[in-house]
């Protein structure tokens, strides 16, 4: 319906309101508000139809029909002309119409960055507001480079049209001649080719990356793309070109806003996916004696694993987590936690199994920072007498996707398709996987269970369809009831992905231009099926949960071929959940983030006791030291005048480490400005890569340049400590500087960031170290009055700082406080006034506290640092995880378990120190 005509005139219509400025009683507007009356102005000018007044078409009273005909004229061309108006005011541009999060500030000088179907809205609005266009295609390139590849990439596209102009004919006379068109039989020929390219056994020895395309081989000549590589590097913050992280090129965050919604998706509604296909994947084969030996030797040495309660996990229904390790000059040094999966054994032929040549296989799953350390040890091993087993890498051979959040087992479910034919039916571990539906916790299920079966290609169902709610009462019911008896054992059958021929026929799927022809013949709204040329995918699904709250979300890691990764991460970022949205995705930092916020530690930043947290310590030091350097003299921390009371001058070590050097009394490492983080030896593209020896990059290895003194310290886990606070041994046998690792719980308010320094509650009143004293650090400079202590009672004003209700030490702290009541106070403050003044001078400023907050202890009462600090959004409050020295905390919890937890955390540069607990994990 149009506006309804007013009775002005044209002029005075449209003038009148155009003109009229807001107006207020005191004369003055503020300028939002006269925006927004301009902007009303605007648009109710825009929707106003000016017309004629009736007499105009009258002449002496009588009708006129020349003039009422210019009138009606006047008054169609006026409405034409409102509607037009009326329509370009109210409606937004094509840039606008996108979701929020997929704007860029770019986006509205190239019509490419907008969906398809507003890209020609959008060249028409740009086209009739003259807009400049940016399209990387037809800017003439600035640079050399640029200009090489521009023509490089025209070179190519003749070449291109000149093989498609004859592939063309070639079609148009094979269909003259009544011959299949040779679209097919090229497919058939390619399917066939791939089959021919089978990667070559590797005993002991590194894998080969996989050769890239020729047009970015030149990109990946010091590094190896993930699968989903080129989806992330349109959406995500990459490592840099010439400085990858683990020989990967490993997303680090999504460039959109993520620390909340991460937050909220792996938490309260949706799900979080990560591509971590960098995690490396060691094969173990030989007997079964043979690997339980080679096993023990890496640490996996717990008594439940080869026991009745270990059978599960021998049989391969569970998986294993744990430390491994190895021995290092008497003593036991931990390398990195892994995961460790067994095949099913085959169905027993005769007596097989009395024969004792039955072979059996294990994964180890491990982080890519220690990946030589192991691969070099578990080498060493299957070389010694007898041992009978050997070990492949199949680093680009497997790769895998976590999943967690409420809604990760929904996304599962709906993009994937057990593998089912008329010849073959679906494993018996498929049809469990399809009864989780309505399961929101993979931490419900049976701890580290696994599921192996094989699904169908991922693009034959794609897009994936939303999950229909389920209303049926008996379904919770039945669910509960496949948790409570979870029939693994049954119809046991060895997993597909332990298959070399499995997995190779899983990486030779078809074209997606084969699957869009299949797709195309068939009706719409109908499903394909696997064909036979749609070879079965194996997986490996492992639900593991947090060992610290039962009540955190769990994680799915999928296992499953590398090249497979890709299809099946299409139809991941694209599944319509339940609740409206779509599965987030996420990068290193966020994996970080998670991790912190279930209170668990990162490896390698937080087990700073392993070699490989060493060295990720040594880079983040020279990454801090390079943007200290960056900032301008004036807000730099000047570390030599920071003021800790009580004449004590400097900070504590240097501010911007973990000094572990200083902890321990070990050498101070020296400062380089270069990088000696030593590369992860991988597999390059070389002619000679093969002929080099696993001993030989040993040797390297041992020579590359590392922190010597943060070699020294060892990994002590929470199992150990545990033993040693039951043990009645005093003192603990303990390897030589031991740390372990705490998650650290603030008591009252406070900040805490990476580098904070931790102390003990203070035992008693000592002096004050001076300079001479070998317990503080050379940076610390001595203070003016060598004589000044501490506090008596810094022990007590320490634990007056605890909320109340944290126990009995802090009732006894506040005991000899204040009194509240008025009648008290009266008389104290009386008694205040009417005492003489004291004979000595007041102490000097921050001798007795720094602005009402304790003074921080000693340097002496120093027992670890932070590796991990933040605002947790779970605890709504600052948590943090760090690293202690086992030697200077086990006396103390000893002697009184409760107290003994306590510390004190103060960050780098800062005076001021926040009670806190620790705990072992």
């Amino acid at each position: 319906m149009a506006p309804k005509p007013s009775t002005g005139g044209p002029s005075t219509a449209t003038a009148g309101k155009r003109n009229a400025a807001p107006s207020s009683a005191n004369g003055s507007v503020s300028a939002r508000s006269d925006a927004s009356r301009q902007r009303r102005a605007k648009l109710h000018s825009a929707r106003h139809i000016p017309a004629q007044p009736a007499d105009a078409a009258l002449k002496d009273g009588e009708l006129d029909l020349q003039a009422f005909v210019a009138a009606h004229e006047f008054e169609i061309r006026s409405l034409e002309q409102s509607m037009a108006t009326s329509q370009a005011v109210s409606s937004s541009r094509a840039f606008q119409q996108v979701p929020r999060g997929l704007r860029r500030r770019t986006a509205s000088h190239n019509p490419k960055r907008v969906p398809r179907r507003l890209r020609n809205k959008a060249r028409k609005e740009m086209d009739e507001d003259n807009t400049p266009t940016v399209e990387s295609r037809k800017r003439k390139p600035r640079t050399t480079r640029a200009r090489i590849r521009a023509e490089a990439a025209k070179r190519l596209g003749i070449l291109a049209a000149r093989k498609r102009k004859r592939l063309l004919g070639r079609a148009k006379s094979a269909h003259d001649e009544g011959k299949p068109p040779p679209s097919e039989v090229e497919a058939e020929a390619e399917h066939l080719f791939k089959r021919q390219l089978k990667p070559k056994v590797r005993r002991n020895q590194l894998n080969e990356p996989p050769k890239a395309p020729a047009r970015f081989r030149k990109r990946q000549i010091n590094k190896t793309w993930l699968p989903t590589h080129k989806w992330h590097a349109k959406r995500a913050r990459m490592t840099e070109p010439k400085k990858p992280l683990w020989r990967f090129a490993i997303p680090l965050t999504p460039t959109e806003k993520i620390y909340r919604p991460t937050h909220r998706a792996q938490g309260e509604r949706g799900t979080m996916v990560w591509d971590t296909s960098y995690m490396s994947t060691i094969a173990l084969y030989g007997s079964p004696s043979g690997l339980e030996k080679t096993l023990k030797s890496v640490g996996i040495l717990e008594e439940s694993c080869w026991n009745d309660k270990g059978r599960k996990w021998r049989m391969g229904l569970t998986a294993w987590s744990g430390y491994l390790s190895r021995e290092r000059d008497g003593n036991t040094r931990i390398m990195c936690p892994a995961t460790a999966i067994w095949n099913p054994e085959p169905v027993a032929s005769g007596n097989a199994a009395n024969t004792g040549q039955e072979k059996r296989q294990i994964y180890l799953r491990i982080n890519p920072a220690a990946f030589l350390e192991v691969f070099t040890e578990l080498v060493r091993l299957s070389k010694m007498k007898g041992s009978g087993v050997y070990v492949e890498d199949l680093r680009f051979e497997i790769g895998s996707i976590e999943l967690t959040g409420p809604a990760s087992t929904e996304t599962l479910l709906s993009t994937l398709t057990a593998y089912a034919t008329d010849n073959k039916s679906k494993n018996r571990h498929a049809g469990i996987f399809e009864s989780l539906k309505g399961l929101t916790n993979p931490a419900s299920l049976p701890a580290n269970s696994i599921l192996g079966f094989s699904i169908q290609d991922p693009r034959l169902r794609h897009p994936p369809q939303k999950m229909q709610v389920c209303d049926d009462p008996d379904a919770e019911n039945r669910l509960l009831e496949l948790l409570a008896h979870w029939p693994t054992e049954e119809q046991l059958e060895p997993y597909g992905l332990f298959d070399r021929t499995s997995r190779f026929q899983a990486t030779c799927l078809p074209s997606q231009k084969s699957i869009n022809k299949r797709r195309g013949a068939m009706a719409p709204g109908l499903l394909l099926n696997p064909a036979q040329i749609d070879p079965p995918v194996p997986i490996v699904l492992i639900a593991s949960r947090s060992p610290t709250s039962t009540q955190a979300q769990g994680t799915w890691t999928l296992l499953m071929p590398w090249k497979c990764i890709l299809p099946l991460w299409y139809s991941i970022v694209h599944c319509p959940l339940v609740s409206g949205m779509n599965p987030r995705f996420g990068g290193l930092n966020e994996t970080m983030q998670v991790a912190f916020e279930r209170g668990l530690p990162w490896f390698p930043a937080d087990f700073v006791g392993t070699d490989s947290g060493a060295r990720w310590e040594l880079d983040q030091r020279q990454q801090r030291q390079q943007a200290y350097d960056r900032r301008p003299k004036s807000k730099r921390t000047e570390w030599s005048t920071l003021d800790l009371g009580a004449g004590r001058k400097g900070e504590v070590g240097d501010g911007l480490t973990c000094d572990f050097e200083l902890l321990f009394g070990l050498p101070a490492p020296i400062k380089t400005t270069k990088s000696t983080e030593p590369e992860l030896v991988q597999a390059d593209q070389s002619d000679d890569e093969d002929a080099m020896d696993i001993d030989q990059r040993e040797s390297t290895s041992k020579t590359s340049a590392e922190p010597p003194s943060l070699k020294l310290l060892n990994f002590v886990p929470r199992v150990r400590f545990e033993q040693m606070m039951a043990s009645p041994e005093s003192p603990p046998t303990l390897p030589p500087n031991s740390v372990m690792n705490v998650r650290i719980t603030l008591l009252s308010r406070g900040a805490v960031t990476t580098c904070a320094r931790i102390y003990r509650l203070p035992q008693a009143p000592v002096p004050t170290p001076t300079a001479s004293n070998a317990e503080v650090p050379a940076t610390m400079p001595p203070p003016d009055d060598a004589t000044t202590t501490l506090p008596h009672d810094l022990r007590a004003q320490w634990l007056s700082k605890m909320p109340r209700g944290s126990g009995a030490s802090n009732k006894r702290a506040r005991g000899a406080a204040r009194p509240t009541d008025m009648e008290s106070r009266k008389r104290l403050l009386a008694q205040e006034l009417t005492a003489p003044p004291p004979a000595y001078p007041p102490p000097a400023p921050n001798q007795v506290d720094i602005g009402g907050h304790p003074l921080v202890p000693d340097a002496r009462d120093l027992v670890g640092f932070v590796t991990s600090g933040s605002y947790c959004l779970r605890d709504g409050k600052a948590a943090a995880m760090g690293s202690l020295a086992v030697e200077k905390v086990v006396a103390d919890v000893k002697a009184n378990r409760r107290e003994g937890r306590l510390c004190i955390v103060r960050n780098a540069g800062e005076n001021v120190g926040w009670i806190a607990r620790w705990e072992a994990i």
